[in-house]
This record gives C-alpha cells, sequence and structure tokens, in this order.
C-alpha cells in the first residue's frame, strides 16, 4: 500500500511545481509586457529630447519662433517656485492631518476627514484646477504662480495624508505604550518617538506628491497660465515645464518641438528619480519597522 502512495504523491508533487513555474512564467511575460512600452516610450522621448540638452537649455529664456537656441530656463525657476509653494503649504497640513487620524482621530469627524482624502485622491487634476481658478484666480483678478501652487496643493495633500497614516500606523504600539508608561504626554510620544520611527515613511510620501506636482499640467494651465520671460513674484503668471512643454508640442516650429522634447527628458528624469528614492526609502522603512 506504501508503494501505491509514493508514486501518486510523486506525482502530485511534480503537478504542483508544474503550476507554479508556469504561473511564475506567466508573471513575467506580464511584467515584460508592461515594460516594454515603458522602454519605448523613454526611449523615443531620449532620440527626440537629446539634442536640446545643453547648458543654453537651462539658462536661456524662450527663443523667438524660428530662431535657433533658447531655453527653459524661465519654465524651470517658474517649476521650482511652483512646486516649492505647494510642498511648504502640503507637507505640514498633510503630516499634521495624518498624525491626528493615526493618533487622536474617533468618530465622524476622522472619518469624515480621511473620507475627502480618498475623494481628492482620484480627483481629476483638471477639476482640482477648475476649483482653485474659481475660488483664487477669480477673487484675486490674476493668474499668478501662488495659485498654481494651491491648485497643486489640493492634488499633494491627500497623497501625503494618506501615506503619512499608513507609516504612522506601522508603528509598533509598544513603542507607544513604553513612552507613555514612563510618564510621556501623548504629544510628547508623538513628536520624539512616533514621527523619528516613521521618519523614512513620511519623507517617501513626501517625494511621491512632489513627483505628481512636477508632472500637472492641466491646474498649471487653468491658474499659472505661463510667462515667456522670467518672473520670481508668486503672485504674477509664471511659467512651468510641464506647460512649456505642452505649448512647444502644439508649435509649427521645429525648434520650439525640440526644446518641448527636452522639457519632457527633465519631467521624466525628475519623476523617475523620485519615484525610484521613494521605493527604496519604503522597502527601508518595511525592513526598519518588519
Amino acid at each position: 500500500m506504501t508503494l501505491e502512495i509514493a508514486p501518486r504523491r510523486f506525482r502530485s508533487i511534480r503537478l504542483r511545481k508544474l503550476k507554479s513555474d508556469v504561473l511564475l512564467g506567466m508573471l513575467w511575460l506580464a511584467g515584460l509586457i508592461a515594460v516594454v512600452p515603458l522602454l519605448l516610450i523613454v526611449g523615443y522621448v531620449l532620440a527626440k529630447g537629446v539634442p536640446a540638452i545643453n547648458a543654453a537649455f537651462f539658462t536661456e529664456t524662450a527663443p523667438p519662433p524660428a530662431v535657433p537656441g533658447g531655453g527653459m530656463a524661465q519654465a524651470f525657476v517658474g517649476t521650482g517656485m511652483i512646486v516649492g509653494i505647494a510642498t511648504l503649504i502640503s507637507v505640514p497640513l498633510g503630516v499634521l492631518t495624518a498624525i491626528y487620524l493615526s493618533e487622536f482621530g474617533r468618530g465622524r469627524l476622522a472619518a469624515g476627514v480621511r473620507f475627502v482624502a480618498e475623494i481628492l485622491l482620484s480627483t481629476p487634476s483638471i477639476v482640482a484646477g477648475a476649483f482653485i481658478w474659481a475660488l483664487v484666480v477669480v477673487a484675486m483678478h490674476s493668474f499668478s504662480a501662488l495659485a498654481g501652487a494651491i491648485a497643486l496643493t489640493v492634488l499633494m495633500w491627500p497623497i501625503i495624508t494618506r501615506a503619512t497614516e499608513e507609516t504612522l500606523r506601522l508603528v509598533p504600539t509598544e513603542l507607544r505604550e513604553g513612552a507613555l508608561a514612563l510618564g510621556s504626554p501623548r504629544w510628547k510620544m508623538v513628536l520624539r518617538i512616533v514621527l523619528p520611527t516613521a521618519g523614512s515613511g513620511i519623507l517617501t510620501a513626501v517625494m511621491l506628491a512632489v513627483a505628481r506636482g512636477f508632472g500637472e499640467t492641466a491646474p498649471i494651465l487653468l491658474t499659472s497660465l505661463g510667462n515667456d520671460f522670467m518672473n520670481a513674484d508668486p503672485l504674477q503668471p509664471t511659467d512651468a515645464v510641464p506647460l512649456r512643454v505642452y505649448n512647444y508640442a502644439q508649435s509649427a516650429f521645429p525648434q520650439w518641438q525640440t526644446l518641448a522634447w527636452g522639457g519632457a527628458i527633465t519631467l521624466l528624469a525628475a519623476v523617475l528619480v523620485l519615484s525610484i528614492g521613494a521605493r527604496i526609502l519604503s522597502d527601508r522603512q518595511r525592513r526598519r519597522l518588519g
């Protein structure tokens, strides 16, 4: 009877291994199918945009039509100003909201805040831009970098809030209980124990939010408008790299189209670096708290 069971068990093991190999092969195939279009897009952008990358591209402003040379310096300055202001607003707001939801929030108010954050996560960016246009641009009677930053804040705040809340919940309860048992107030426990422990995860959330802010075009188009000249006043219309790429890509001048591809490379590189950095920090945080 033992001789009859052994071949049956052996066939069962071989069948399970075969199923595992088939499913693993299908996973690799699916991953390859997903990566190939990405590689094709990156390769095409690089082939089109590399001729535009030089010192003038980062130091000179927009050239007149059909004039060789020039760059997108005003767009880089504008993007830095808009995303910088949006980060200064959304990071404290998002982290404080996450602390409230994770450590103190209970009942309907916390559920309502969490629901609003979830809704904003899936809100189209053009809706956020139209809302800020009606709320800020119309009230100020002017497009501005500040209005663009507020529009990006609407998109960045929920990312920081939800990701930071999940990170704070991963902090072991024993650390909180130990600090409270030693007589530490709850606010001090959060400030000195929970936040430093979850620091990498919070930084990951910020990097993901900034990566989204870099690539948004619709809210900037509706709130900041753009500017062909250098501008450092946050209350005036300001250019941005996504907006400049959008305008140049639909122009009839080859030089402007080349600059648009160069701007696309810079956006691709910025988002790629931020995304990879966020992934590395996320893995490090998971191993640290695991």
